[in-house]
């Protein structure tokens, strides 16, 4: 079944203003920095958090893969369950599930408890991402869609280079109790934001409404989700494990996340700027740019200035991966937008526990110099796909002007 691109949730939301509803755009990028800095926070508050609990740190450590197992599951079925809905008060009812399971995290004197908050805290972070790229499409004309979701995907690389470190730096100021609370009130006062400055649009109802396998079956989906799952794994493998793999190579582990979120945040404005006009161009140097830099990892891994002009490389790229698969799926899937970005969310979160598994077994039978050439093959593998999927997936030419 293939679904016509020229109908969206953007056919339906109100009169749109000529430039980009920033404020909007601002609120619904606040709310994916809010999934990922929920998601990584306690990663750098394991040792407090496994103290205050009285576990051990790798039971604590299932806080995050808790977090991400809801995330996984709940993506899809939450999102089909929904898509009927209007999209404000469903975004609102995730972040409520954040301000609860945030605070229950934060009073919880038994990890259980904290297992279960942690639990729904994923589950509102799948609905979330199930949302967000058609909620920001739906603000904007057709041709401002890929700048609209560059902004608000902006959140992402800033909370994955910023979530472990604010974790740590907040853990001494207030302890991981008060952490968490402050999470809490910040999703408070994003609920504030979004009354105010995001506008609502309407769900999907009657035979507007698409089908999972509908969408699941529509070209160019299947390629992208693969070239995700390769891409994203391989990021994930060697994001995981930066801080051993920059140990080995006697660089500061700060200044390499810095670097690469640093670089992140441009690679966010390239996109913006150029998206629109050469988005398989931008999909095909990023991932490409990210396996010539495993190469060059693998063969200089151990100079300290390759792992830094690498960090570089590698975030200019990925600053705008989720901007960019979000927009390739959303032109692909059309009508099922939604269900795609659910399906998008699955996909990345699969990567994360595929990277984190594969890159702890690599690093456990041959070390950090294990790792980056690893990496390479699976960029390489999805470059390859990116590359062959050129009719639907990623094509050619100026989107902005095809789906006009």
């Amino acid at each position: 079944m293939q679904l016509s691109p020229s109908r969206s949730l953007s056919d339906e939301a109100p009169a749109k203003r000529s430039g980009l509803p920033i404020a909007a755009l601002v609120g619904l990028a606040a709310a994916g920095f809010l999934c990922i800095v929920t998601e990584t926070l306690p990663a750098g508050l394991l040792p407090s958090i496994a103290s205050g609990l009285q576990i051990s740190e790798a039971i604590a450590g299932q806080l995050v893969a808790i977090y991400a197992l809801g995330s996984l599951l709940a993506a899809i079925p939450l999102t089909t369950l929904t898509q009927g809905l209007r999209r404000r008060p469903v975004l609102l009812s995730t972040i409520i599930c954040f301000v609860i399971g945030n605070t229950l995290t934060a009073l919880a004197g038994s990890i259980g408890v904290v297992l279960v908050a942690r639990f729904i805290a994923g589950c509102a972070a799948g609905l979330a991402w199930g949302i967000l790229a058609g909620y920001a499409r739906s603000l904007v004309r057709p041709e401002q869609t890929g700048a609209a979701m560059a902004v608000a995907m902006v959140g992402v690389p800033l909370a994955l280079s910023l979530g472990v470190p604010l974790g740590t730096f907040l853990g001494s100021l207030v302890g991981w109790r008060g952490s968490f609370l402050i999470l809490s009130a910040l999703a408070v006062a994003l609920i504030g934001w979004v009354l105010v400055k995001v506008p609502d649009a309407p769900g999907r109802v009657g035979e507007d409404r698409p089908s999972l396998r509908g969408v699941i079956r529509t070209k160019g989906i299947v390629p992208i989700l693969l070239v995700i799952l390769a891409w994203m794994t391989a990021h994930n493998m060697l994001y995981t494990y930066i801080a051993p793999f920059s140990t080995a190579s006697q660089s500061r582990v700060d200044l390499v996340l810095l670097a690469f979120g640093v670089s992140s945040l441009v690679g966010i404005w390239l996109i913006g700027r150029w998206v629109d006009r050469m988005l398989r161009v931008m999909v095909l140097t990023a991932i490409g740019s990210f396996a010539l830099t495993a190469v060059v990892l693998s063969i200089a891994g151990e100079q300290s200035m390759a792992v830094y002009l690498g960090a570089i490389v590698w975030g200019l790229g990925f600053g705008g991966a989720g901007a960019m698969m979000q927009t390739a799926s959303a032109d692909a899937a059309g009508n099922g937008v939604d269900l795609a970005q659910a399906m998008v969310t699955t996909a990345w979160n699969l990567a994360i526990a595929a990277g984190g598994a594969v890159g702890g077994a690599l690093l456990m039978q041959g070390g950090t110099a294990a790792l980056p050439p690893a990496v390479a093959i699976l960029a390489l593998l999805a470059f390859l796909i990116a590359l062959a999927a050129r009719r639907h997936a990623f094509p050619p030419g100026n989107r902005a002007q095809r789906n006009r």
